[in-house]
C-alpha cells in the first residue's frame, strides 16, 4: 500500500499559525469578530427609560396587558364569588384582550422590520 499524503482544497488551507510569542486566543482580550464592536455604546438606559422608550414606540402593547390582567383579576374574583356566568363572560374577555396584546406585538415587530434604517 502506498502512503498518500491528504491535501485539503484550496478553499479549505488552514491559516497561518500566529506568531510564536502571542497565544492565539487571549482571555485578557475580548475575541475579534468583524463588524462587531462590543466597546460601542450609544446610551445606556435604565430600565424605566427603556420601558418608556417601547412604550411610546408601540402603546398598544401596555394597554393591552393592562386589560388582559384587569379583566382576569375581575373574573378571578367573580369565579371566588361564584357568579359562574359572569366569570365565564370575563375569562372570555380574558381571551380577546390576550388576542390584542399578542396583535400588537406582532403589529409592533412588523412596523420595525420595515422601518427605514437611519
Amino acid at each position: 500500500m502506498a502512503a498518500t499524503t491528504a491535501r485539503a482544497p484550496l478553499g479549505e488551507q488552514t491559516p497561518p499559525s500566529p506568531s510564536s510569542g502571542s497565544a492565539p486566543l487571549d482571555p485578557s482580550q475580548p475575541p475579534l469578530i468583524e463588524g462587531f464592536s462590543p466597546l460601542q455604546r450609544l446610551n445606556d438606559e435604565t430600565v424605566k427609560e427603556k420601558f418608556l422608550r417601547k412604550a411610546k414606540e408601540n402603546p398598544f402593547v401596555p394597554i393591552g396587558c393592562l386589560g388582559t390582567a384587569g379583566v382576569l383579576m375581575f373574573g378571578l374574583r367573580a369565579f371566588h364569588q361564584n357568579k359562574a356566568k359572569e366569570s365565564q363572560m370575563l375569562m372570555r374577555g380574558r381571551i380577546f384582550a390576550q388576542g390584542f396584546t399578542v396583535a400588537a406585538i406582532v403589529v409592533g415587530i412588523l412596523v420595525t422590520a420595515f422601518k427605514p434604517k437611519q
